[in-house]
């Protein structure tokens, strides 16, 4: 299937896979819609053992991996430096240490949240809306991640391709349908309306061991072939160890395929950049690869994403 889909095929993609209006014409949530009070009620039902794990990678402040596309800074605005000899009149006035953080949390390197928002196609973002509505001074005026303040929780389900296949994919590979449900078929679990889905590909673990950039040396990801099977399957949310777009790309025309079809056409929010390491551990050790998952990006205003630090519970 990989091999006969046309840049016209993707294309059409937008629209047959589209939710625009499904929710009304206002609707900014998207898929986000799927995640009922009964799913929610559901997801949490799947706690058992009480123990949290992690889906985020370290954010490394004032530091440069193979990856990084703008630096994260960190500049201490106060520290504890010398702070044991302060004289009484320093000690009162200033007590702790204090930080500012600054980020460009798009890229390939941040675990992050995308909002609609954060990709258009022929000037519209999804619903139809202009994508004139996210502006330099402003921001995002719609399909911001503030939509998301109150957190989102749903059941998570984790597809381990790389365990399935016995390695991590390859640069350029595409995890494909049949490829989900294989993993499906050997961990017993199936995806439903309202999951979280996350895949992994086995990239973050490879790249922990050797310097790596996207672009420059590669990366798997969901192939767009998926695209239909995400939307039959109606799921919520979309997060893989990768950016979420095999490359190189496999429509160069078209650039990041995935994102165009999820956050334009269908609305789906994504989570980029995710660590899936230990979560296939502890999935692995249960036999279980379902969970409640809780995704609470930063409350910010006008902004086309966060990042972010999916928990999942056992």
């Amino acid at each position: 299937m990989a091999m006969t889909l046309t840049e016209s095929d993707v294309i059409k993609m937008i629209s047959s896979l589209s939710n625009w209006g499904r929710w009304g014409t206002d609707d900014e949530l998207g898929t986000i819609n799927l995640i009922t009070a009964a799913k929610r009620k559901r997801a949490a039902a799947l706690v058992a053992d009480g123990v949290p794990v992690s889906c985020a990678r370290p954010i490394a402040t004032n530091a440069i991996s193979a990856d990084t596309t703008f630096q994260p800074l960190r500049f201490m605005v106060d520290s504890g430096e010398g702070r044991d000899h302060d004289s009484p009149e320093r000690i009162l006035a200033r007590r702790g240490a204090s930080e500012f953080i600054g980020m460009v949390f798009h890229g390939y390197t941040i675990t992050h949240v995308d909002t609609p928002a954060h990709y258009f196609w022929q000037g519209k973002i999804y619903n139809g809306r202009s994508c004139n509505l996210i502006t330099s001074r402003e921001g995002a005026q719609v399909e911001s991640v503030d939509l998301l303040r109150d957190g989102v929780v749903s059941r998570g389900v984790l597809l381990d391709v790389a365990a399935l296949k016995g390695r991590w994919l390859e640069a350029g590979e595409g995890v494909m349908p049949e490829d989900l449900e294989a993993a499906e078929k050997a961990q017993n679990v199936r995806v439903e309306a309202g999951d979280i889905l996350l895949i992994r590909t086995g990239y973050y673990a490879r790249r922990l061991t050797e310097p790596r950039h996207p672009l420059k040396d590669g990366s798997p990801a969901a192939h767009v072939a998926c695209m239909p099977w995400f939307r039959e399957r109606d799921i919520a949310m979309l997060g893989t160890d990768t950016h979420n777009d095999v490359s190189p790309a496999t429509h160069p025309a078209l650039g990041n395929v995935v994102h165009i079809v999820s956050l334009v056409g269908m609305g789906l929010w994504l989570i980029d950049n995710a660590n899936l390491e230990e979560l296939a551990k502890a999935c692995s050790a249960r036999k279980r690869w379902e969970f409640m998952l809780t995704v609470a990006p930063l409350r910010l205003q006008g902004v086309t994403g966060s990042p972010v630090n999916p928990i999942a519970l056992f």
